[in-house]
């Protein structure tokens, strides 16, 4: 039976492996907490933000 690596590969696909945070570390939900905060109050701020991603949408449903 053929390794899965080797089907992948045999693909033209590679393994690209990469460091996240760990969701488990002390004060990691927290952090996720304040940075989304943070983004939400820079959103609202944006008055142009909603258009931007109202047209993204629509050209989004033409790759379907």
């Amino acid at each position: 039976m053929t390794d899965r690596s080797d089907t992948c590969r045999a693909s033209g696909l590679r393994l690209v492996q990469r460091w996240v945070p760990d969701s488990r570390a002390p004060g990691f939900a927290e952090e996720c907490r304040r940075q989304t905060a943070r983004a939400a109050v820079s959103d609202r701020a944006d008055a142009d933000l909603g258009g931007f991603l109202d047209a993204a949408l629509e050209d989004f449903e033409s790759w379907k």
